[in-house]
C-alpha cells in the first residue's frame, strides 16, 4: 500500500513539476524530483509482494527472497529520507508563476518524509523475523512463514 502511495505520489509530481514555465529565476527540479525518489515505491511493492508468496508457499529460496528484498527497503527507505532531507532544508528562488508549483511540490515531499519511517519500521520488522525463519528452518526440518513466527511470539 505504501508503494503504491509513493508510486501515485511520484506521477503527481511529474506532472505538477512539467507544468512548470520557465522564468526569470527558472523551474524548481529538487533533487528528489531528479532523482526519481517517489518512484522507488515500486521496491517497497515488490518486497510486499514477496512477503505475500512467503506465507501462502514457504520455502528457504522465497523467505530468503524476502529478507533481502526487506533489507533493501531499508536502505532506499533511509537514502529516501536523507535526500528529501536535503531537498526541504533548502529552497532557491524560482519564477512567480511557479511558486506554487514549487510549494505544493514541497509539501508532498514532506508527507512521503513521513511516510519512509513507517516503510523503515515494516521492512525491519519483516527482516527480524524473516532471519529467525531462516534460522527455525535451519535447526529443525519444519519451516514456518514469517508471519506465522511473528504471530507465534505474540
Amino acid at each position: 500500500m505504501i508503494g503504491i502511495f509513493h508510486v501515485f505520489m511520484w506521477y503527481f509530481l511529474l506532472i505538477l513539476y512539467m507544468g512548470q514555465i520557465r522564468g526569470v529565476f527558472g523551474t524548481y527540479e529538487p533533487i528528489t524530483y531528479k532523482t526519481g525518489c517517489a518512484l522507488w515505491g515500486i521496491i517497497f511493492i515488490t518486497a510486499g509482494v514477496s512477503i505475500i508468496r512467503v506465507v501462502r508457499h514457504p520455502t528457504q529460496g522465497m523467505i530468503t527472497f524476502a529478507l533481502i528484498m526487506n533489507i533493501f527497503c531499508i536502505i532506499v527507505a533511509v537514502i529516501a529520507s536523507i535526500l528529501t532531507t536535503i531537498e526541504l532544508s533548502s529552497f532557491n528562488s524560482v519564477s512567480y508563476r511557479n511558486y506554487g508549483q514549487a510549494k505544493l511540490g514541497r509539501e508532498v515531499s514532506r508527507i512521503l518524509l513521513m511516510s519512509y519511517p513507517l516503510e523503515f519500521s515494516i521492512a525491519l520488522t519483516y527482516s527480524i523475523f524473516g532471519c529467525i525463519g531462516l534460522s527455525h528452518h535451519h535447526n529443525e526440518d519444519t519451516l514456518t512463514a514469517v508471519t506465522e513466527e511473528a504471530e507465534s511470539t505474540f
